[in-house]
């Protein structure tokens, strides 16, 4: 059960990536070619949120992945007992 809950967390990681990805499409997009001002710094706070999702959702992949040897390790230790 705890081997799951730790696949869970990396795939929870993988979810949010994904929305991270939504949420650059629907928001952020293809950057303007000459764009005023206004739209520059509309595309650069949309673009910088949907930085933080990835990076978020990469440290939640990376830790689950971390985290499935130390729970697969620790199940077995149990069986053994």
């Amino acid at each position: 059960m705890r081997f799951i809950k730790a696949i869970g967390i990396s795939l929870l990681g993988v979810l949010i990536v994904f929305a991270g990805v939504v949420y650059d499409f629907m928001f952020v997009g293809i950057p303007y070619q000459d764009p005023p001002p206004e739209l520059l710094a509309d595309y650069n706070f949309h673009s910088a949120i949907a930085n933080l999702i990835y990076k978020a959702g990469g440290t939640v992949f990376l830790l689950g992945l971390v985290a499935i040897p130390f729970v697969w390790k620790m199940a077995k230790g149990k069986k053994r007992d």
